[in-house]
């Protein structure tokens, strides 16, 4: 499209090999000095395939979860919703990214908790559970900045966004954001699960004792903190994969791989998020 629509060009295409009827984006720079021409290639054109993909998702959602599953598709739409079009501008205007972090997580918390599994007693104490936990992964999260020293810049990304951005933008706080954000699946599942577990078993025995009930709640719940501190842990390990690798083969101590920023900002990201789960836990079934 634009204005050389229809127009055959020279490409120098050093990116991957392209064949016949390919799409893919084109970059095309004007040399500043000669007024030169550079037409080369970006990137193959994935949007076809990730919309195909994303309604895959909704059916199976839908199908297989039924009408709880539209209404988890409405919370993860909202959620998504409130990161691009609340979190991110605010972050963007100078705004502190953890408290509009906490902000933003404690509403998706809200409004998803109450759209997914109704108003009642039992959603409304996994969303206390949720909020306290957000709060004080929060506040650890802070501690542990500050402990390790920890500044943000720890992609290209980062040192880019900064420039872009003139220097507007709290990196450190930025990096707490987004522990905060990526605590939240998992920390819904942990809370609902726990405010269900103490409700079930009030409804099996109204005899018991309320310490009785949250001692054997609580018993489920470790098993449950077992299960999903290893899913954030292997998750975050997932996503780390060619850092892990870099590790591997740089030949470098690994205890001074292990300090450079690089590492330790995941390091932090993992523990931080798994000590808010194992939280939630106690704070929840309570």
């Amino acid at each position: 499209d634009g204005a050389e629509v229809g127009q055959e060009k020279i490409v120098s295409n050093d990116y991957r090999a392209m064949k016949v009827r390919d799409v893919f984006y084109l970059i095309h720079t004007t040399n500043a000095l000669d007024a030169t021409d550079v037409y080369t290639v970006s990137d193959p054109y994935r949007l076809q395939a990730l919309g195909w993909l994303a309604l895959l998702f909704v059916v199976c959602a839908v199908t297989f979860g039924g009408w709880q599953g539209a209404r988890g598709l409405l919370s993860l739409s909202v959620g998504i919703l409130s990161i691009v079009f609340v979190l991110i501008p605010l972050v963007l205007e100078g705004y502190s990214p953890l408290l509009v972090s906490i902000a933003v997580a404690s509403f998706i918390i809200i409004f998803g908790s109450y759209i997914t599994h109704g108003v009642n007693r039992t959603t409304s104490s996994a969303v206390v559970g949720m909020i306290l936990s957000v709060i004080l992964a929060g506040v650890l999260a802070s501690i542990a900045v500050w402990a390790t020293q920890l500044t943000g810049f720890e992609s290209d990304e980062a040192v880019y966004l900064n420039m872009g951005t003139r220097g507007t933008i709290d990196f450190a706080g930025l990096f707490l954001g987004g522990v905060i954000i990526g605590l939240l699946g998992v920390l819904y599942d942990a809370a609902i699960g726990q405010a269900i577990a103490v409700e079930e078993l009030k409804h099996a025995g109204s005899h018991l004792s309320s310490r009785h009930i949250f001692t054997r709640a609580l018993r489920m719940g470790r098993e449950h903190i077992g299960a999903l501190v290893n899913t954030l842990a292997i998750a975050y390990v997932g996503a780390s994969l060619p850092i892990l690798l870099l590790l591997s083969v740089s030949g470098a101590d690994p205890l001074v791989m292990l300090n450079r920023e690089l590492f330790s900002a995941e390091i932090v990201r993992a523990l931080v998020g798994s000590i808010g789960i194992i939280l939630a836990v106690p704070i929840t079934t309570a």
